[in-house]
């Protein structure tokens, strides 16, 4: 078995190895102490302490070997401990770890924004600046809106996830976990329907003209489109259960903001940097956002998010008025410039596109074999499926499933409003072999009674 990733990566054997049950004894041991020093409401979803991982594998404190469909929450894209990023964190860190680019600023943060204003989507002038988390990202991207419009309310969609702060919860669809028991919740936040196939009641052909046209209708006559300040939307919904608005919906929201003066807001945390085949996953239907949000796959693991958009709308907000003590720390600046250059360099959008191609067929033949999956979706390497119950729509757990494939060694997460989504977020260096194992495991996982 080689050591190597495809595309780099630390020297880890690319192979499932189980030495022990999982979790083993000494995570179990560790997963005590945590239970003794931190609060429950930090969950955990994989129940081994990790010390290694790298290309397409996560290693135990027991030893074991698991494959690795999760990258941390689409975060390490590029790999666990990718060596540009290591190189670059490594320099750094001997030089200096902070000094507030507020305060004293340093070249790589202008580096970093220069790229994201080229990379994304849209030739207009553009500005970027630095914070740390999507949610942080997200609310600062609100408030540059509604201070550059003067107005207040802000448009959200069913299913959407964007964070757990204040406001990035109250735009949030899902009550728990997110939401239950921690209201009242910010106000001028108003939802309306996505546009999501599987469930659309009148079927999938109507699905993209119906659900705009009810957002729309829902707008002009519950907030009227002159108070809208913006709207924001995840162009494949994440936690919501990796749901692909049908083709043609972005676009006609689009085209509502465009004509009423809305800026519009693309949350791309999770689906940014080469994540769905292409750099960003508006790319696919042509939008261009007024402002991008992203975060998760831009520094490798490191805290670091940012907010990209129109520099009309940007350089509108005082002096001041945006920033944050460790927003564009030098440390996680490095690592995102590390990230940039291993996907170009090592072609991931292309990788990407290769592992959807891959895990899609497989998946689709998995299905017709076996009726507790009622939807295969995504695009490159942002994949899910969503289970039923067989000869129903009616959802099926996935936490069970998910169980099933982490006690034979592979990492597989849920979502899904309902909570019956097997979502699939492999790191793009994961070599082939590795995809196909965990879709084998994945298979025998699903047949249940």
């Amino acid at each position: 078995m080689s050591t190597a990733t495809t595309h780099g990566g630390p020297q880890l054997p690319q192979e499932r190895r189980l030495v022990t049950e999982i979790p083993g004894p000494r995570s179990r041991e560790l997963f005590a102490r945590k239970q003794s020093a931190v609060p429950p409401g930090i969950g955990t979803t994989l129940p081994v302490f990790v010390t290694h991982a790298g290309g397409g594998v996560i290693v135990d404190a027991d030893g074991n070997s698991l494959i690795d469909f999760g990258s941390g929450i689409a975060v390490t894209n590029v790999g666990n401990a990718a060596p540009r990023v290591v190189e670059r964190v490594q320099k750094q860190v001997a030089d200096f770890t902070h000094t507030c680019f507020m305060v004293a600023p340093y070249e790589s943060y202008v580096a970093v924004c220069e790229k994201l204003n080229e990379l994304t989507p849209g030739d207009h002038e553009k500005r970027t600046f630095l914070v740390n988390s999507g949610a942080e990202a997200v609310e600062n991207a609100v408030k540059v809106a509604r201070h550059a419009t003067g107005r207040q309310a802000v448009v959200v969609f069913d299913h959407g996830y964007h964070g757990r702060t204040l406001l990035t919860m109250t735009l949030t669809a899902k009550s728990m976990p997110y939401k239950h028991g921690f209201g009242p919740f910010a106000p001028e936040v108003y939802r309306v329907p996505l546009a999501y196939p599987f469930r659309w009641p009148t079927g999938p052909d109507n699905c993209a003209e119906e659900a705009a046209a009810q957002a729309i209708d829902m707008i002009n006559k519950q907030i009227g489109a002159e108070n809208v300040a913006a709207v924001v939307i995840e162009p494949i919904a994440g936690e919501g259960g990796f749901i692909e608005p049908a083709r043609g919906f972005l676009p006609k929201i689009v085209e509502f903001c465009r004509a009423n003066g809305i800026v519009f807001i693309a949350d791309e945390v999770q689906t940014g940097f080469a994540r769905t085949g292409h750099m960003f996953a508006c790319e696919d239907e042509g939008i261009v956002p007024d402002i991008i949000t992203t975060a998760k796959g831009i520094a490798g693991g490191l805290p670091l998010a940012a907010v990209t958009g129109r520099a009309d709308l940007l350089d509108h907000v005082h002096s001041g008025g945006l920033g944050g003590t460790y927003g564009g720390n030098p440390l996680a600046c490095e690592a995102a410039l590390g990230v940039l250059e291993t996907i170009e360099q090592d072609k991931l959008v292309d990788r990407a596109r290769h592992i959807g191609e891959v895990m899609l067929p497989r998946l689709r033949a998995i299905q017709e074999r076996n009726p507790i999956i009622g939807d295969v979706r995504g695009r490159g390497a942002m994949i899910a499926v969503e289970l039923v119950v067989p000869g129903t729509k009616e959802p099926y757990p996935a936490a069970e499933i998910a169980r099933r494939c982490h006690e034979q060694g592979l990492l597989a997460l849920t979502a899904g409003t309902y909570g019956n989504v097997l979502r699939f977020l492999p790191p793009l260096v994961i070599p082939d072999h590795l995809l196909e194992e965990g879709l084998a495991i994945l298979e025998k996982a699903l047949n249940v009674e």
